[in-house]
């Protein structure tokens, strides 16, 4: 063998059978050589008989049994695709392998760009995802922008309506400012003297003038004892305090009588003074009131003015009626 040459493509091999290998060859198949009977020869089907086969320079294939993915080998070598083959077991005469020719230098396993590449080695396609995020900012960004702006708009109309920045936090509408003044309590009962119960000698009258009862009528003749007047009263609210106002008139001099509320056991005394300071004498110049507090119950009362042993009972009677809780007026 000289320089540059890399020997015959098949080594030689002797004629006939006298090599065992000799249908390795093309020389020993031209010669007759057959594989062994048995099978199973080095690069044949079947089990191996001998682990001495050889196989022909150049023939690149795999042994039988290892599978080849797009020229590369199971085991995971790279090797270049495979050349048609020109028969069962024989090596194109022409391949030579890259590593055998002159100045050849071993080839290098070809180099696989990374899965999901973006291009130029450098991964994903990290450009197309930058500018998808810039615009879903810009999206955010903007409707928030919109909300404030809009919530801004609202205030001020609302500022503007009201005189003030309402809450958020307001679901309902306020109530009605309450009144600076108290709300005015329910009218108690009244009642003209002439419409009690008279009993003990008491009459209505109306010869004295200046009476303030409906059409001047008053009672007279309480100044009997046992003489009184009754008056039930209807429509009490509750029960609680209440102030009893008595009007009445007297000839220029003090008068005082009996009052009971629900019956006798809460007898007391009433004041009927001169509080009008008329003369002596001067019954119409005499009209006057005065008042008392007493305890009432929800629903129906009686309230009863009388004449007793010890009272001085020189008055008429003009009218009377309540006031919620103790006042003087």
């Amino acid at each position: 063998m000289t320089p540059g040459n890399n020997g015959e493509n098949t080594p030689s091999a002797p004629q006939g059978d006298d090599d065992p290998f000799g249908y390795l060859y093309e020389d020993g198949q031209a010669a007759g050589a057959t594989p062994p009977s048995g099978g199973g020869g080095y690069g044949y089907p079947g089990p191996r008989s001998s682990y001495n086969h050889v196989r022909a320079v150049g023939d690149r294939r795999p042994a039988y049994g290892q599978q080849t993915y797009g020229g590369q080998q199971a085991y995971g070598q790279q090797v270049p695709p495979q050349q048609p083959q020109q028969g069962y077991g024989r090596p194109n005469a022409h391949y030579t392998a890259p590593e055998a020719q002159p100045g050849g230098a071993p080839v290098a396993s070809p180099q696989h760009a990374p899965a999901g590449g973006g291009g130029r080695g450098r991964g994903p396609n990290t450009k197309g995802l930058l500018i998808a995020a810039i615009a879903v900012v810009a999206v955010v960004a903007l409707g928030i922008g919109a909300a404030l702006i809009t919530g801004n708009d609202d205030d001020k109309s609302d500022g503007a309506n009201a005189g003030a920045k309402p809450s958020h936090a307001q679901s309902v509408e306020p109530s009605e400012k309450p009144s600076k003044k108290p709300a005015k309590p329910a009218d108690l009962p009244k009642t003209d003297a002439k419409a009690l119960k008279l009993e003990g000698g008491t009459t209505t009258a109306s010869d004295v003038k200046g009476a303030k009862a409906g059409g001047g009528v008053y009672v007279a003749g309480l100044n009997n004892v046992g003489a009184s007047v009754t008056w039930t009263v209807d429509d009490i609210p509750k029960d609680g305090a209440y102030t009893l106002f008595v009007g009445y008139g007297v000839p220029g001099k003090p008068a005082k009588t009996t009052l009971s509320v629900n019956g006798s056991d809460s007898q007391r005394k009433l004041n009927m003074d001169n509080f009008a300071h008329a003369e002596q004498g001067a019954w119409d110049k005499g009209w006057t009131e005065t008042y008392v507090y007493v305890q009432l119950t929800k629903g129906t009362n009686t309230v009863t003015v009388s004449c007793q042993q010890g009272d001085q009972c020189d008055a008429n009677l003009d009218r009377l009626w309540l006031k919620a809780g103790h006042v003087k007026r």
